[in-house]
């Protein structure tokens, strides 16, 4: 063995202190629909539901034993949680910097997991501002500066999903399909596989709106994305760490798979109705690969990590919208009404039986001869929308599908 996957083992050992091997658990609605045998690496079902509390764990070990006894960290998410629970378990002083516009629950999970081990400093409203202020703290304090996922004890750390993995299953599997955000868990599980298990293929799943690995493979360095959608908030990362990358430079930009946010809505629905499994949208990101390969991985042994499931219920509405926006199943329109008598009936008349108006707003009250109305409709089925746009040009009404068209949605819807 290289000396990578012996410390990978030894990692996954001392991780036993803190919690048992994760599932690997067999996914009968999976398997039946792709004639694959699927499995869930259920890393939602850590001890801080995610699986960064490895990295965290391992990197604070070493560290210790080098005679750190304080740490840092930038993150409004699942590293911060980890390193939090670490802090408490080693007993050590942590401080966690998050952005000021960090939701309340999960500025409360990381202060439960931390208790008084760790600080909490709310800084900035955008996280490079956050991670910048962070890191001189470190600085001045003398402190550990904890790497979300560039660091290469981070990396060793993650990898123990690997070992379980291989630890867990009768053969290798023929796939792994791995979430990407700043690739510490990519880098990671893929370079334990390629010694424990070189014969597995891997498929790398990036949110459409932060693909940095992708961007790094084209330019064969990590680059800077301009904007980063951040929905995926788990893997909405702007660029690829620099040790990450060099654990990846190596594949083909075709291994890397871009999942649409709106689509990752529809797979995080899905798995909440149909499995009573609560994933957040970078825990679907595996998932939501599935249909795109599904001529690929038939018959197939197959492993999906399912990397974390905390997520506030209050970004359920948002989820359905964006899943519904993306199945075709609502839309919105800018709407000329004519200012006469019976106008809005003839236009409620065009509706069908399957049509619901979830948003009607005037946006013009003061216009003698039209208003413009923002109208929101949801259908149970998406061929709905053709039949009534069919009817809105033969009656001349005057409308504008707005539904993708991200400035006018993001101010009036």
């Amino acid at each position: 063995m290289t000396r990578f996957a012996t410390d990978a083992r030894a990692a996954t050992l001392a991780l036993r202190d803190l919690f048992d091997p994760t599932p690997l658990q067999l996914n009968d609605h999976l398997s039946s629909r792709y004639g694959a045998e699927i499995y869930l690496k259920r890393e939602d079902l850590t001890p801080v539901r995610s699986y960064k509390l490895r990295g965290a764990y391992n990197a604070m070990r070493k560290a210790i034993s080098a005679g750190k006894a304080a740490f840092v960290c930038a993150s409004a998410g699942n590293h911060a949680q980890g390193m939090a629970y670490a802090c408490r378990h080693f007993g050590v002083k942590g401080t966690v910097f998050m952005p000021v516009t960090t939701p309340q629950q999960k500025i409360d999970k990381t202060r439960t997991f931390g208790g008084d081990s760790v600080e909490i400093r709310l800084v900035g409203d955008y996280f490079d501002r956050t991670l910048a202020a962070a890191q001189a703290f470190a600085d001045e304090a003398g402190a550990h500066f904890l790497s979300p996922f560039d660091d290469e004890d981070v990396i060793e750390g993650q990898a123990t999903v690997a070992v379980e993995m291989l630890d867990q299953i009768d053969g290798a599997p023929d796939l792994v399909i791995l979430p990407v955000g700043g690739g510490g868990l990519a880098a990671g599980v893929t370079s334990y596989f390629a010694e424990a298990a070189p014969r597995t293929e891997f498929v790398y799943v990036e949110p459409q709106g932060a693909a940095c690995l992708k961007a790094a493979l084209g330019a064969g360095a990590p680059v800077t994305l301009k904007g980063i959608n951040n929905f995926v908030d788990g893997a909405a990362v702007a660029r690829i760490g620099a040790r990450t990358f060099e654990r990846l430079r190596h594949l083909s930009p075709d291994q890397v798979r871009l999942a649409p946010e709106d689509r990752i809505g529809i797979t995080m629905l899905e798995f909440l109705n149909v499995e009573g499994i609560v994933l957040e949208p970078a825990g679907a990101l595996s998932v939501d690969a599935l249909p795109g390969l599904a001529d690929r991985i038939k018959g197939k042994r197959v492993v999906c990590v399912t990397s974390g499931g905390n997520f506030d219920f209050e970004r359920l509405p948002e989820v359905k919208e964006r899943a519904n926006r993306y199945a075709g199943l609502k839309k919105y329109f800018i709407l000329r009404m004519p200012q006469r008598p019976g106008a809005l009936k003839e236009f409620l008349g065009m509706l069908g039986p399957d049509d619901d108006i979830a948003r009607f707003e005037y946006l013009k009250k003061s216009a003698r001869n039209f208003g413009s109305v923002l109208i929101g409709i949801e259908t149970k089925r998406a061929t709905s929308f053709a039949e009534l746009t069919s009817k809105l040009d033969a009656a001349e009404f005057d409308y504008r599908d707005i539904t993708e068209d991200q400035a006018l949605a993001e101010f009036l819807i």
